[in-house]
């Protein structure tokens, strides 16, 4: 199963002379349907990377100065701990905070609640889906899952907003969105930019930064007053539609005109493309949606008009997951003393998991709550927008970091002790089990034995779980075991799964709404909620509310990102085979704008913001597919570790030029499309 995204392709992987030689998708995985994207073919890299990280590594102060030593994994388990220990006895046990990105930090997951923390966060929650997750279960009861539950095969009409679909290569999102294409679905696209996605569409809306709400709002009152929403539907399944109706009067495509700088015939034109194929239209809930700040608005906007156009649970819009049964092995469950979140994070009632920035900024400082962090496979310094002067107030606060990696990471920097992670071609992992329309299984499973003095995170946790007396929280020797006891729970076996790789089980439920029957949402009225009562009860607005973006300083511009088909973020600039694909982004800058800063295509520059940050030098590309007053340069390059011998200083870092970080007030997540850059020239 591909590591090297979190759409996970189950693929399988040919060797030559004992090294790997290509990698090629399962025919039977509904994720990839027997293709992998530029990405998942070019991950076998990941194992031959000669700059991985090859031994534990602990942090010593010699002669005023500190450095990494490689130590034995039994002396960096002493060390952790040793750490550990103490500070249990000094502070408690829940004072440890875990920040994890894939599926081994399951495993340290399970190891910090065996101990007694259950703090834990993930940063693809609040920098990146956690907006769409509250808002749509806000509105429907429950979220969009991972992978998406769109059904764009069976599409007649795709809105994509600032969704870059053939850009982030979601594999199965891409091939169902050309299957729809070449069955004549009409496909709007909403971007600043003259994305991939917009050169397939039949209506670009170059809409202007931070205005997609009041484009949102203005659909909304064309759908209503128009009486082209579904009414039947609405009738059966919503609630609130009078205060909707009511709230979205002023917001005609006039007024929208003002904000967006969108022609009022072309929102009214779209909006009945959008009601001529419903309910087989579906108005996309992207991935990455943390903009603004004021994000779950935008996605409640979202959610609401797919209700309007009758699209949930309908055939083209959204069609309901279903997962496999499978149970956990049978081992002690630990079990929280108090709701950590109480005290961490009562400022979010509406949010059901940890909150990466805010657990950060109770890390800082000698009365934090925090005392210790894991961090697993997720670089934090280059995830988190603004937070370098808080990383290091956090290490010097903090009394044990403990990174697990395979990579040289930047926050490696920061640890106290680094455990080299085989990658996932050397290792056992969790089973997949995804919820989707065909609820299906996959198994990772090992082509080769770790490189170097490297392992896997179930080892790891369980060899750390012995150094702390929690053995009895992994009765296994061999995570084999588990796989193999889960497996014939369902009627298989791991030697079944290591001979096919992926099976497909029976769906227990309609992939969609059975016509005429009643359905009960996961709300607290049972309906799909268009007002919200429970966001009125928590303080917030009940309707989404357009509030308008800053603008930039004279000379500035809106700093756009995004993702490149190449690249997984800042995962794979090392990667040897896609970095030779793509070394470095650009920054793309309208003609109009590069005739006024007296820039060209091909001359490299550097991004500052307002308050003095520059960039690394970054290559110009002048082009008419960007508005004017924006920017825009793929996100994930600019690494300052000089252990990643590649990928150091290849490209501009965006993310250490975002100094307008906005929070949203409803999840907590960090809005990062509200600053500013200009462009300075090189020196020659």
């Amino acid at each position: 199963v591909c590591n090297i995204c979190f759409w996970q392709c189950a693929a399988t992987l040919y060797t030559e002379n004992g090294k790997p030689w290509k990698l090629e998708g399962n025919p039977e995985d509904p994720h990839c349907d027997g293709r992998l994207c530029t990405r998942g073919t070019g991950g076998i890299a990941s194992y031959s990377d000669p700059d991985r990280l090859r031994q534990p590594l602990i942090r010593v102060s010699r002669n005023g100065k500190q450095s990494f030593v490689p130590v034995t994994w039994e002396k960096a388990f002493e060390v952790i701990a040793g750490r550990m220990q103490d500070i249990a006895e000094q502070h408690g046990s829940d004072r440890f905070a875990l920040f994890s990105h894939g599926d081994g930090g399951r495993h340290f997951r399970r190891l910090l609640q065996a101990y007694g923390s259950h703090a834990y966060a993930h940063p693809s929650f609040a920098q990146c889906r956690g907006p769409r997750e509250t808002a749509f279960g806000l509105t429907f009861g429950e979220g969009v899952g991972s992978p998406d539950r769109t059904d764009m095969a069976n599409s007649r009409c795709i809105v994509l907003i600032g969704s870059h679909i053939g850009e982030n290569l979601h594999n199965s999102q891409v091939q169902t969105l050309m299957q729809a294409l070449d069955q004549g679905a009409t496909l709007i696209t909403v971007d600043p930019r003259f994305s991939v996605p917009a050169s397939k569409s039949k209506h670009w809306l170059p809409i202007k930064p931070g205005t997609d709400t009041a484009l949102l709002l203005a659909w909304m009152n064309v759908l209503v007053n128009e009486q082209l929403y579904d009414r039947d539907y609405v009738a059966q399944y919503c609630s609130g539609f009078d205060e909707l109706a009511r709230h979205v009067q002023p917001y005609n495509p006039e007024w929208a005109y003002l904000e967006t700088g969108l022609e009022p015939e072309q929102i009214r034109e779209t909006a009945r493309a959008m009601a001529r194929a419903a309910p087989a239209t579906l108005v996309h809930p992207g991935r990455h949606v943390t903009w603004y700040g004021d994000d779950t608005q935008r996605c409640r906007a979202i959610a609401i008009l797919n209700a309007l156009l009758g699209s949930w649970g309908r055939p083209g819009g959204f069609y309901r997951q279903e997962k496999v049964d499978l149970p956990a092995f049978p081992a002690p469950k630990p079990e929280p003393d108090h709701g950590w979140m109480d005290i961490v994070q009562a400022d979010y009632p509406l949010v059901a998991t940890g909150i990466s920035n805010v657990l950060i900024d109770h890390s800082v400082g000698p009365d934090a709550f925090f005392k210790g962090w894991f961090i697993y496979a997720t670089n934090l310094i280059t995830t988190i927008p603004g937070i370098r002067k808080q990383l290091e107030q956090a290490a010097e606060s903090l009394e044990l970091i403990v990174v697990v990696d395979t990579m040289p990471a930047e926050i490696t920097g920061y640890a106290d002790v680094v455990l080299p992670e085989c990658t996932y071609l050397e290792r056992h992992d969790e089973l997949r089990n995804k919820a989707e329309r065909t609820p299906t299984l996959a198994l990772r499973s090992p082509a080769f034995a770790p490189l170097h003095d490297s392992r896997p995170a179930w080892w790891i946790a369980k060899a750390l779980a012995g150094h702390l007396g929690l053995e009895s929280y992994f009765p296994w020797q061999d995570y084999r075991e588990v796989l193999d006891w889960q497996l014939r729970q369902v009627g298989s076996s791991l030697e079944e799964m290591e001979r096919v790789g992926v099976k497909s089980f029976p769906r227990k439920t309609p992939v969609y709404f059975e016509p005429g029957r009643a359905v009960k949402f996961n709300t607290p009225s049972g309906r799909i909620e268009l007002y919200s009562q429970h966001l009125a009860e928590a303080g917030h607005d009940p309707l989404p509310k357009y509030t308008p973006p800053e603008r930039p300083p004279e000379g500035f511009f809106h700093l756009n990102y995004g993702r490149a088909a190449a690249h997984t973020f800042g995962r794979t600039i090392n990667n040897p085979l896609l970095f030779e694909l793509m070394p470095e982004n650009a920054v793309w800058v309208h003609p109009a704008a590069a005739a006024t800063l007296g820039v060209r295509s091909g001359e490299y520059v550097r991004l500052e913001n307002p308050e003095g940050t520059q960039s690394n030098r970054i290559r110009v590309r002048v082009t008419q597919r960007i508005r004017p007053d924006s920017v825009f340069m793929v996100h994930g390059f600019g690494h300052t570790d000089p252990r990643q011998r590649l990928a150091h200083g290849a490209g501009a870092d965006d993310t250490a030029l975002m100094h307008n970080v906005r929070i949203d007030p409803v999840m907590g997540g960090t809005g990062m499309r509200a600053s500013f850059v200009t462009l300075v020239r090189e020196e020659v």
